[in-house]
């Protein structure tokens, strides 16, 4: 009789102990569930110099991905140029990292940010960037994406490389994910050389003729775009560059092909000069001569050519003064 009594009396004591059980390991499970700094559906986006051309052509990378623009926090030091993003529904701020001041309100709500490195300034650009490191960890960014400089992969720190590789230090040093995006020269830069050699007809092979694995911008954006929008990127470095190494030869057979005139290339191997976008003074030389996959890896799809991409632009080489 009381063992009949007792059974049912032990089952629903265990019944209940598994039910307080469960209820307590959730926020556990939770908690292992999570993606730690990995991009989530509810993760605002920042992006810095959100008005200039690669936060641009990032932004649109995004939307076109279908992330809505209520999660994008566009941080620019001209932030009326953003309008039509405000519409949208994005959050366009004011924010200026030369002026400390105003990045905890640019960047308050946001958990993941691409800091593009800045220009020239009034202030070194090591300590513009640290001012902007320190206030998205204090806004709680979990993950910041930086735009580096391809040289570094090659160990040249000269030049610009020194200020890259300070923020780089920042970044690794800090108590926030990271992913650098070490991106080559830009395409973009080549096209004042294809005008020339598709006026003149002529292209001239200079002595330090450096190959570089030039990029073009959108398809900067795309890689950023992706590693915003997709898990699996905390503490990797991505080489940013485009499909090929290229030189003065490269350029010319590209702009006869896309123009249709014949460009008559000549070699002056003793005359003193450079490629067509690399001038020397710390651009890193043969340490630019990166060619990777990357690209490719993060947006499913290859990396510009240079043909491709002149033909894109063939009415500015046609007629750069419109």
């Amino acid at each position: 009789m009381l063992r009949d009594l007792w059974n049912p009396l032990r089952a629903a004591n265990v019944g209940w102990l598994l039910a307080v059980a469960l209820v307590l390991a959730l926020p556990v499970a939770a908690r292992a569930a999570a993606p730690g700094s990995d991009a989530g559906s509810a993760d605002r986006i920042i992006i810095s110099g959100a008005a200039g051309h690669l936060g641009e052509l990032t932004v649109e990378d995004l939307l076109a991905r279908g992330v809505p623009a209520s999660r994008l926090i566009l941080v620019s030091r001209t932030p009326g140029v953003l309008a039509r993003y405000a519409r949208l529904g994005a959050s366009v701020r004011y924010g200026d990292f030369t002026q400390p001041a105003s990045l905890r309100a640019a960047f308050a709500g946001g958990n993941r940010m691409l800091l593009i490195s800045i220009g020239f300034s009034r202030m070194p650009r090591p300590e513009a960037h640290d001012n902007a490191i320190k206030a998205a960890i204090a806004d709680g960014v979990r993950h910041i994406a930086y735009t580096s400089w391809i040289a570094l992969s090659r160990g040249d720190r000269s030049g610009i490389g020194s200020d890259h590789y300070a923020t780089e230090q920042m970044l690794r040093h800090s108590a926030v994910a990271w992913t650098m995006l070490r991106n080559s020269e830009y395409m973009e830069e080549l096209l004042p050389a294809a005008a020339k050699m598709a006026a003149t007809g002529r292209a001239t092979v200079p002595a330090r003729d450096v190959r570089v694995g030039y990029v073009s911008r959108a398809d900067c954006a795309a890689a950023a775009a992706a590693v915003l929008a997709t898990p699996g990127h905390d503490y990797k470095i991505y080489d940013i560059t485009g499909p090929q190494l290229l030189g003065t030869r490269d350029l010319a057979a590209a702009v006869s092909a896309v123009t249709g005139r014949n460009i008559a290339v000549t070699s002056r191997p003793g005359a003193a000069g450079a490629s067509p976008a690399v001038g020397g003074g710390g651009l890193g030389g043969h340490a630019l001569s990166v060619v990777s996959d990357d690209v490719a890896r993060l947006t499913g799809r290859p990396p510009t050519t240079l043909q491709a991409f002149l033909k894109q632009h063939e009415a500015e080489i046609l007629h750069p003064d419109r």
